[in-house]
């Protein structure tokens, strides 16, 4: 299965066209859900794994990999579903979210699919599981589920939710600024605005690049400068029908959008992004969720916004 994951090269080139590759599994006989391959290691068949006491009822033990200790994380359990049989031995997908490796316990992994974003959409209202997807596609007719894995950690691995109060700088403190925040997690959703209503300001929320594409698009059409609605744009890279690659390319290739100072905040690490960044025209690339970095990089741009020394 390893060598599914080769020509990392190739498929950085679909970045900023609104493309990707969506690796497929079962956490069962039937269903099928889906993970960005950008965000995927590896895939082995399950280890022998070492139970941890006191540890989450969803971590099924850590395994040791290349002198490293990861945790695996039954994402049956994870999602409410029932646990992965440890008899039917299964595959671990092993993944960078936030700045930490881990691995997801699966029942069968099948294959890797290129699509566009446009093909993504948000999941539909009252699916059964629905506060555990982030979005949902269609492939040869079978819906795939893409399962919302910032709630996931959130819930197993925890962290802190607002920046440490020695963060807070008392000169931008309170200003009244206006924040753009695009991402499709709502949980993300709500990190961000947390640590931006540290500082006093004001947010705006979307829930992908299509939406926020559309929202500035009007505020242009109304005669709106942007820069005097919007301090910054906090963006997510993936989100279903547009990403954050494409909508960082369409606003900077935008003369009236161009100036507005644009953030790509992402689960996706690497040196990829780095090259991304300068590629699509964003101003600066943050890995989720360090509410401390979060804030001094808004500080930073605020005190540009607004010509502090």
């Amino acid at each position: 299965m390893g060598g599914v994951l080769d020509g990392v090269d190739q498929r950085t080139k679909l970045a900023g066209h609104n493309r990707f590759e969506l690796l497929l599994f079962k956490l069962g006989r039937r269903q099928r859900f889906g993970i960005n391959v950008f965000k995927v290691q590896e895939v082995i068949q399950c280890p022998p794994l070492t139970q941890i006491p006191n540890s989450h009822y969803v971590i099924r033990g850590v395994a040791h990999l290349r002198g490293k200790t990861i945790p695996v994380l039954d994402l049956s359990m994870a999602i409410g579903m029932r646990p992965l049989s440890s008899e039917e031995g299964g595959y671990v997908i092993v993944t960078e979210y936030n700045r930490s490796i881990q691995g997801f316990l699966v029942a069968s992994v099948d294959r890797i699919i290129n699509i566009g974003w446009e093909q993504v959409k948000a999941p539909p209202t009252g699916a059964g599981r629905e506060s555990y997807l982030t979005a949902v596609t269609d492939v040869d007719g079978e819906l795939i589920e893409v399962i919302d894995v910032e709630k996931v950690m959130k819930e197993v691995i925890g962290g802190r939710e607002e920046a440490a109060a020695e963060t807070i700088d008392q000169e931008v403190s309170g200003m009244n600024d206006h924040v753009l925040i695009v991402d499709d997690s709502s949980v993300a959703r709500n990190q961000i605005k947390r640590v931006c209503e540290q500082i006093g300001l004001d947010c705006t929320v979307l829930k992908d690049g299509l939406e926020a594409w559309e929202h500035l698009s009007q505020l242009v059409a109304d005669g709106v400068r942007i820069q005097d609605r919007y301090a910054m744009i906090i963006s997510d890279v993936e989100m279903p029908r547009m990403d954050g690659y494409t909508l960082a390319t369409k606003i900077k290739s935008d003369p009236a959008m161009r100036d507005i100072y644009l953030i790509l905040h992402t689960s996706l690490s690497g040196v990829f992004n780095t090259a991304m960044v300068q590629k699509v025209g964003a101003n600066e690339f943050l890995a989720k969720f360090d509410p401390d970095s979060l804030l001094t990089a808004i500080q930073k741009q605020l005190k540009q916004h607004h010509g502090f020394n």
